[in-house]
């Protein structure tokens, strides 16, 4: 499933699913409503994750220590990011429209290699980290200055999507040492 036109098929039903639980956790009031979509959300991303988990615990030479690895530079960076907006109370949202920009040219360049047979490398990892931490600036920043106390669960879905996003192309890099 992780290869070729089914893997452009899974990511098109995971983007699906997560316009879809996005749409419902910030329009509908019914937090039953909310806590599913946020549910069917996570659920696409198991869906997601268990094959890179799989593959990097199980084929890697490293095995599971590099799942700890990644983890725990993945945590440090987002407890890092997310501490510069709370400390400095600064409102990021100005950086949205660059995000968008650099998140249609990554889905491009994802597709591209999908149907042209490329391997995206090395840089573009890195690139997609860059982006995973801007987008953890931009969601902590509404989750201090846009989002009320009722809002949790539509900020949780943002800084969810953004914290597993940095996570899968940080263990990516990792992987890509063996």
């Amino acid at each position: 499933m992780t290869e070729g036109y089914k893997w452009l098929i899974m990511l098109g039903g995971f983007m699906f699913i997560t316009s879809y639980a996005e749409r419902m956790t910030m329009k509908s009031p019914d937090k039953n409503k909310q806590y599913l979509a946020y549910g069917l959300y996570i659920l696409a991303q198991a869906f997601i994750f268990v094959p890179l988990i799989y593959i990097a615990a199980f084929y890697m030479d490293s095995g599971p220590e590099i799942l700890n690895q990644a983890a725990i530079v993945t945590l440090a960076l987002f407890t890092g990011l997310s501490a510069v907006v709370f400390v400095t109370k600064k409102d990021f949202s100005f950086i949205k429209t660059g995000l968008t920009v650099g998140f249609f040219i990554a889905i491009g360049l994802i597709i591209a290699g999908t149907l042209f047979g490329f391997n995206l490398g090395l840089w573009f990892s890195v690139g997609m980290c860059l982006l995973a931490g801007g987008s953890i600036l931009y969601q902590t920043s509404n989750l201090v200055n846009k989002y009320s106390t009722d809002d949790y669960i539509p900020a949780a879905l943002g800084l969810f999507a953004s914290l597993m996003l940095l996570f899968w192309y940080v263990l990516q890099i990792f992987m890509s040492r063996d």
